[in-house]
């Protein structure tokens, strides 16, 4: 039972991992469209969220495998509910109309 909860903490840990990871690359996104220069946002973005998730998953799995995949798994199920709620949220063509190009 107690490895159980250790994996079913993993999930979770995952999922917030992955929602900080998609929830800042979509946060990113929507800054770098209105900047000036938008190549250090998305550089600065990468960097900050890759670091904290690998370093998430290396604390999270303490070197067990199984606790590994369970994060992961969580990350995968977090990019899939981050996706459907940032494309629910934007109205098709709406970041192409504040980026200046045709709708």
């Amino acid at each position: 039972m107690n490895e159980l909860l250790i994996l079913a903490f993993s999930l979770v840990a995952g999922m917030l991992l992955g929602a900080m990871f998609f929830g800042g690359l979509w946060w990113t996104v929507v800054r770098a469209i209105s900047s000036k220069q938008p190549a250090l946002w998305f550089l600065g973005s990468m960097l900050l969220r890759t670091g904290i998730a690998l370093s998430g998953f290396y604390f999270v799995s303490g070197g067990d495998w199984k606790r590994l995949l369970a994060s992961l798994l969580g990350f995968i199920i977090a990019r899939l509910v981050v996706t459907r709620l940032t494309r629910a949220a934007q109205q098709p063509g709406q970041l192409a109309r504040k980026a200046g190009h045709a709708p």
